[in-house]
């Protein structure tokens, strides 16, 4: 692989530190090879790529005293508004129960980072907060200007103009939009499975009926689209749009290029607008690389609704503030006309400024040590599970922060529920969520955005209280 790099039949991407192919006539050359024995080569060159990847990313990595931004201070967010470590109830999920004493609360299970913000984001608030009126606006050429360039400079998005960017109350209410506009009342949708929980519940409860696709798992343990089932689902139910989540949520699976122009094509067939959560896609794992759905092919550029926010990446969940990209003029006018006649669709003033303090050149770093930090927490988790877990396995994530991990194997040997196995992990502050809700079976959902000392605490309790001992 590194010949090849050297010799210019592959690209290097130093940023994301992976190998790409550099232009289309090698990647017809490579095409044609796989297909002439495509499982053999592509699982080898997957697996020789991974190799490669894993070593060049383990010799450029940062000492946890080299890196320029904070990863390892443990927060006390008690009092400070966060559901993550707080009792409370809402109607999608409840607080699963109180900890044993003598145990803090790590907190796992929600999707937010317990890391502080770049500085660079509450230096724009505090800046824009010193001017005193608060008043009607409109949004700053600045804002679009960073989400350009952000789009250019991470995922080698050209063309992208401030039309094409429309402001959002959030990634969940961006799809319920689209959905409104695409579809009416009791129309199937197709998703894959596990699935996230704020597809199932904003779905279900804007009066639309899910159609599941379940991933399966090939030979090396990754998760796949099944792309004759979604065909079969989509022609069986009459479904004419589908949510693509990309990286997908809860697997965490960063999808090829080649799976994104597959899927693609099915929805194409089948006459299918597709709505592409992208939320995760700046927190892509060392050894991976996003490909926004919308770059694949030209249909797929105008067949598809993007929504993206800054939320997930700098942790601004309770900032609201996400966007999508629309470049079909039909679809995009259709879609603001939609969200902006009950006038529930304001941007925030703040929210603004956040993105645009998130989006300057320190976030660019801040991100990529992220990245860095998720990648180490995701291996210590990984190699820990298989290693001393018995019975209980799990897909690494190739982006995203959390773990999906199956514990059939082990709840049916020691005659277990997954509602006991969580509450005994609650027991010992271990806050994890229920993988149910996802889909998931026989499952649990970890949130692996904190201090490597925390994750190791949290695994050392599971092995401990859980896992490999008695329950307290």
């Amino acid at each position: 692989m590194m010949y090849l790099i050297h010799l210019g039949y592959l690209g290097y991407d130093q940023d994301a530190q992976t190998a790409f192919i550099p232009n289309e006539e090698i990647r017809q050359e490579l095409t044609a090879a796989t297909r002439r024995n495509p499982k053999n080569i592509s699982v080898s060159l997957r697996n020789y790529n991974k190799n490669i990847a894993d070593k060049t990313v383990l010799s450029s990595r940062k000492d946890e005293n080299t890196m320029k931004y904070d990863f390892t201070t443990i927060l006390d967010r008690k009092g400070k508004d966060s559901i993550a470590v707080e009792p409370f109830e809402a109607d999608w999920i409840k607080w699963p129960g109180k900890t044993k004493e003598g145990f803090d609360i790590i907190p796992m299970w929600v999707a937010d980072m317990n890391f502080p913000a770049v500085h660079t984001i509450p230096e724009a608030i505090i800046e824009r907060t010193k001017h005193t009126t608060y008043g009607y606006f409109s949004p700053r050429e600045e804002y679009f200007d960073a989400i350009i360039k952000w789009h250019k400079t991470r995922n080698g998005i050209e063309g992208l103009e401030p039309k094409h960017i429309g402001y959002e109350n959030g990634v969940l209410g961006g799809v319920v939009s689209a959905l409104n506009v695409l579809c009416s009342k009791g129309d199937s949708v197709l998703l894959h499975s596990p699935t996230y929980i704020g597809f199932t519940k904003s779905l279900t409860n804007n009066g639309y009926h899910i159609v599941h696709s379940p991933l399966v798992k090939d030979e090396n343990n990754v998760y796949r689209m099944d792309f004759e089932d979604m065909e079969k689902k989509i022609v069986e139910n009459h479904i004419h749009a589908a949510i693509f989540c990309s990286p997908h949520n809860p697997t965490g699976r960063v999808w090829e290029r080649w799976e994104i122009e597959k899927a693609m094509e099915v929805y194409k067939a089948n006459d299918c607008i597709v709505i592409s959560d992208e939320i995760w896609s700046d927190i892509i794992l060392e050894g991976h690389k996003h490909i926004p759905t919308q770059s694949v092919s030209e249909d797929a550029r105008m067949r598809t609704v993007a929504v993206y926010a800054p939320s997930k990446t700098f942790n601004l969940a309770g900032l609201v503030g996400s966007y999508h990209i629309i470049y079909n003029p039909t679809i995009r006018d259709r879609v603001v006309a939609k969200s902006s006649k009950p006038h529930y669709n304001d941007m925030n003033v703040l929210s603004m400024h956040a993105l645009i303090g998130a989006y300057k050149p320190e976030g660019y770093e801040w991100v990529d040590e992220l990245r860095q930090t998720i990648t180490g927490n995701v291996d210590y988790a990984c190699d820990y599970i298989t290693k001393h877990f018995e019975g209980v396995t799990v897909s690494k994530p190739e982006g995203t922060y959390m773990l999906f991990v199956d514990c059939t194997e082990w709840c049916e040997k020691h005659g277990k529920t997954i509602q006991e196995l969580e509450k005994a992990c609650w027991n010992v502050g271990v806050a994890i969520q229920d993988g149910r809700m996802f889909h998931g079976p026989c499952s649990i959902r970890m949130n692996l955005a904190l201090p490597l000392s925390r994750v190791k605490e949290a695994f050392d309790r599971l092995d401990k209280h859980v896992f490999n001992g008695e329950w307290v």
